[in-house]
């Protein structure tokens, strides 16, 4: 039966084909009665006159009700563009009547996969939706039914029921700015509701991290120094070397493992591209951009040049294993190594980051000069990466001296 129907529906189409090809019916001549018509269904239910200019150079028009419930005008040079003005409004206002929120999520979603070049994105938008607002009474409500205050209402029970901190709920919330932000570009809406709505139940409370977590300090470092000298002392990989330059480096794990030899050039680095993995196939690739599409200049002090120039030259990438490009997985695996032969816990590669954030801060480097290293676009983001790098007895002794 199915099989049939899409036979049908190939026949017809096909048949379609031959008659506007043969020239039998003329495709500008049917969308000329098809809009005729619209046109005339309009002036049938439209409530208010259209007028007439009152003045050689005036305008014909007239009102119509916005979604919004007021009474606004529509104005045009002639009867018939204004009558086309009217159809538009009409028969968009129809098409958003019917359309769920849900609806407009897929909607929104779809624009935005055609805009963005991360799947890694898209799949949070996903994963973010599926959890706070595909269980909502938002989720299978028609757009047009819900008001800022219910809107408001969903917002505050999503915070209250999940126990969600401010940084989560930022999180799914752009999803929510995203799809009003567009029904409001594309006239579904006139009103963006996510402007006004507040969130009034409290947040969870999140404990503030500290160095001890956060970074490695002197003696942890000394202590990890030593074990990379002499791992790549044994056995010559340059994954060990990896580990100890972005402590004099700070930059992002998939930015180190893209380095290439060209972008080496006497005291400084070039940070032109980062290794990236796709969330959805898994499949790990390098694009020719950073996280945040800038390139940037790292400076080289002279503990970092000489361990570039200890390095053999096996490709075009810096860091290389057996022929091929090392990845981050293996500088997580390096710190791994590190963690069970120190019988320590596990600090992943962005503490080393934070590492050198904190450290140039104590050393009085700017902070301003700090965010460009780092490649931040704001100085927030930098600050949350600034923690207190000193071993406790180091800062006992700073602070007595301080008093």
């Amino acid at each position: 039966m199915e099989r049939q129907r899409k036979n049908k529906e190939v026949f017809d189409c096909s048949l379609l084909k031959d008659v506007l090809d043969s020239g039998i019916i003329n495709i500008d001549s049917v969308l000329d009665e098809f809009m005729s018509t619209k046109k005339e269904q309009v002036k049938k239910v439209h409530p208010y006159s259209i007028t007439s200019p009152a003045s050689k150079n005036g305008r014909w028009q007239t009102y119509y009700k916005s979604v919004d419930g007021k009474r606004k005008i529509v104005r045009a040079q002639t009867e018939d563009e204004l009558l086309n003005k009217l159809v538009q409004l009409y028969f968009r206002n129809s098409y958003i009547d019917k359309m769920t929120f849900h609806e407009l999520y897929e909607e929104w979603l779809d624009y935005k996969k055609s805009i963005t070049n991360s799947p890694n994105t898209i799949k949070r938008h996903e994963q973010h939706y599926k959890k706070y607002f595909e269980i909502s009474i938002l989720n299978n409500k028609k757009v047009k039914e819900i008001d800022e205050l219910l809107l408001e209402q969903e917002c505050n029970r999503i915070v209250r029921e999940f126990n969600l901190p401010r940084k989560e709920w930022s999180n799914a919330k752009t999803i929510l700015n995203g799809m009003y932000s567009y029904a409001v570009r594309k006239k579904y809406l006139e009103i963006n509701f996510m402007d006004k709505v507040q969130i009034f139940v409290k947040f969870k409370q999140v404990v503030r991290k500290t160095g001890k977590t956060e970074t490695f300090n002197s003696d942890e470092l000394k202590s990890l120094t030593e074990f990379l000298d002499r791992m790549y002392q044994e056995s010559g990989d340059s994954s060990y070397m990896a580990v100890k330059l972005n402590f004099l480096l700070g930059l992002r794990v998939g930015e180190l493992v893209a380095l290439k030899w060209e972008d080496f050039s006497e005291n400084h680095l070039h940070i032109v591209r980062e290794e990236i993995r796709n969330q959805v196939t898994n499949e790990i690739s390098v694009v020719e951009h950073t996280k945040t599409n800038k390139d940037r200049f790292v400076v080289l002090v002279p503990k970092a040049i000489a361990i570039l120039n200890k390095l053999e030259h096996e490709g075009d990438y810096i860091f290389m294993k057996d022929g091929k490009r090392m990845t981050s997985i293996r500088i997580a695996s390096v710190l791994r190594k590190y963690a069970r032969y120190e019988g320590t816990k596990l600090k992943s590669s962005h503490k080393i980051r934070k590492t050198f954030a904190s450290n140039l801060n104590a050393a009085g480097v700017p902070l301003d000069c700090i965010r460009e290293l780092l490649g931040h676009s704001s100085l927030s983001t930098t600050l949350g990466y600034i923690y207190n790098p000193l071993t406790e007895a180091e800062t006992y002794n700073l602070i007595e001296k301080a008093l």
